[in-house]
């Protein structure tokens, strides 16, 4: 049976993209609240609007027809923001949010603290040992070329993670096999799990190492929804023979005023006071970036 072809993308204004981004953030916080452990908040609020934008923008998907060949893989290289994962694709319709709720972390759990493709259909690889996720990619847009097959492979990663000498094995290999199908995107939100990042490991000059290898190299405000749909635009295409790395300036913590460039919010839990403090700020923030861009 011939699979049936698969749209680009769905058809969403910036504006639209952002109230989504913001829901992510909304049942993330929401799921901290109901959780008894601790849910590596910071690093899921720093990539919620990448995840959105790709998963209700960029990525050619079908939450009802997972198994279609043509269809984009994503690859979570940053496994400890699985939170942030399960609910962007909650939102896009692959499962449901009060399934997530109703389990995280609970032994057997199709939505673990790290992605496991065996246990949740439609995750495309298991992670969390970090370093690891980019080689994966590289190993499905490889394999994509061998079978003539044009869909894109993207991996998101930590920039923490880009200490790891398996990533940058893993980016001269995509170079060396011109692999144009794959897009990474970096959150660079500039902190590990104790430090900031410049303090363990000498990351700058950051996208000058990646241009060294060879990659098409993007630089961008993470959060700036209109630039990151752009991004997502002028991807060159998939049979080109350079692959991308979109370096996504972020902030730790983001929508949350007290979380944000906070150490202490790598990992954590919110109690009631905490959770209504955190929403009350984020929606605050929400209406205050609203407010301005319809001022300008």
């Amino acid at each position: 049976m011939t699979a049936q072809p698969l749209t680009a993308s769905r058809d969403l204004s910036v504006a639209e993209l952002e109230e989504l981004s913001h829901e992510l953030r909304t049942k993330l916080l929401e799921l901290c609240g109901t959780y008894e452990g601790a849910v590596h908040i910071g690093g899921d609020l720093s990539a919620a609007d990448i995840l959105t934008v790709l998963f209700e923008y960029g990525m050619t998907v079908d939450p009802d027809d997972i198994s279609n060949p043509q269809r984009d893989r994503f690859v979570l290289s940053k496994g400890h923001a699985a939170v942030c994962m399960y609910i962007a694709m909650a939102i896009r319709g692959f499962f449901s949010y009060e399934g997530i709720v109703s389990s995280y972390g609970q032994l057997d759990s199709a939505y673990g603290m790290h992605p496991c493709k065996v246990q949740l259909p439609g995750v495309e690889a298991s992670t969390g040992s970090l370093g690891h996720g980019l080689p994966l990619a590289v190993g499905m847009a490889l394999s994509a070329r061998h079978r003539g097959q044009q869909h894109r492979v993207f991996c998101l990663l930590g920039d923490g993670e880009t200490g790891e000498g398996s990533v940058w094995e893993a980016a001269m290999a995509a170079r060396s096999n011109r692999l144009g199908n794959l897009v990474a995107f970096v959150d660079r939100n500039r902190q590990l799990m104790t430090s900031m990042a410049e303090e363990r490991v000498v990351f700058e000059p950051y996208t000058d190492k990646w241009a060294a290898f060879g990659w098409n190299v993007v630089h961008v405000d993470g959060h700036d929804m209109a630039a990151l749909v752009r991004v997502v635009d002028e991807l060159p295409d998939p049979d080109s023979d350079r692959p991308t790395v979109v370096v996504a300036e972020t902030v730790k913590g983001k929508g949350v005023d007290f979380m944000e460039g906070n150490l202490a919010w790598h990992a954590g839990s919110l109690g009631k006071a905490d959770l209504e403090r955190a929403l009350t700020a984020l929606n605050t923030a929400f209406e205050a970036s609203r407010t301005q861009k319809e001022n300008v």
